[in-house]
């Protein structure tokens, strides 16, 4: 068995860990100097990997409305939905605030909406949307569940990936099938689409094997985008009395993530924080409209980091445009 130093000794020399190292990693207590060893290592293959590059992804939440799926955590559950407001965005106002963002110089552009969102409304607000995306700026699909079919539309809609994960504790904590987001998984992969990955969300009661799990799953699907999110215990949400974690855990998670997965474009966190760029972070995301995370329906005039607000904290870490 192999210490924590000769573990992360590997690590730089571009060796991969297994399940168990990776758990012996995160059972790295937070006051201890191997935790600052950990950390240094994940931002040391940030810095050289990614060129010293910090990038600003950005989400356009679509619709602010009750879904189906109550995952436990979510403001917009049916159930329990507690957004202050309901509304859609029609194409022209989607339009703008792409507009915007892309002016503001986004990485890439995410377009979100609930699980139960139309895809045939999705897919020609896409199309407009398209029209005004640069070829450097990725174009990227938040969406519920898919198949194969529905991967090809969105191929053809001008998206070139999805955000698509499997959650903690997936069927238990929300009204989803965990098939079904392996099944769309599946879908995604089969026709090409980038898959971007994250652990979420995060939360006290969740076991180092539970992140295990979906970090390993994240390889098996070659996620080139990698984050961590801590759940935001969201007042009348189900979840709320579980709390949250505090940023210190987040960031030796993500330091391992970072470790374990070796995204090849970015690593990000959810909620955007200093310490996490010292743990292998070099993205952070910019948000208007609806978030899962909010009770504020225009979360950019709440939690929501703007473009300028990201650029800035990226560079109080060190990282260049």
């Amino acid at each position: 068995m192999k210490t924590n130093r000769e573990i992360l000794l590997a690590v730089r020399d571009g060796l991969e860990i297994n399940e168990n190292q990776a758990l012996q990693l995160l059972q790295i207590r937070n006051d201890s100097e191997e935790f600052y060893s950990l950390l240094s290592v994940a931002n040391e293959l940030s810095r050289q990997e990614y060129n010293n590059k910090g990038l600003v992804f950005a989400q356009i939440g679509i619709n602010a409305e009750p879904c189906s799926k109550n995952c436990g955590f979510c403001s917009m559950g049916r159930e329990h939905y507690v957004l202050d407001s309901t509304w859609e965005k029609d194409t022209d106002a989607v339009l703008a605030e792409a507009n915007l963002l892309i002016e503001q110089g986004v990485d890439s552009l995410f377009l979100m909406t609930t699980a139960n969102y139309a895809i045939e409304k999705l897919l020609k607000i896409a199309g407009q949307v398209r029209s005004v995306v640069p070829d450097r700026v990725g174009f990227v699909a938040n969406i519920g569940d898919f198949d194969t079919e529905i991967a090809l539309k969105l191929q053809e809609a001008g998206f070139s990936g999805v955000y698509h994960i499997h959650r903690l504790r997936e069927g238990v904590d929300t009204d989803i099938d965990p098939g079904r987001r392996i099944n769309t998984l599946n879908a995604a992969q089969a026709k090409g689409l980038e898959i971007f990955y994250c652990i979420e969300p995060i939360g006290p009661e969740h076991s180092y094997d539970e992140i295990i799990t979906e970090m390993f799953r994240a390889k098996q699907y070659r996620a080139e985008v990698m984050a961590v999110m801590r759940r935001i215990p969201v007042p009348g949400t189900p979840l709320f009395a579980k709390g949250q974690i505090p940023a210190i855990e987040l960031a030796k998670i993500a330091a391992v993530t970072r470790i374990t997965t070796r995204p090849k474009r970015a690593m990000n966190v959810h909620e955007p924080n200093l310490m996490a760029l010292f743990a292998g972070v070099n993205m952070f995301f910019a948000e208007v409209g609806a978030n899962p995370r909010d009770v504020n329906s225009n979360t950019e005039k709440s939690i929501g980091l703007s473009v300028k607000g990201a650029r800035k904290m990226l560079w109080e870490a060190g990282y260049a445009e």
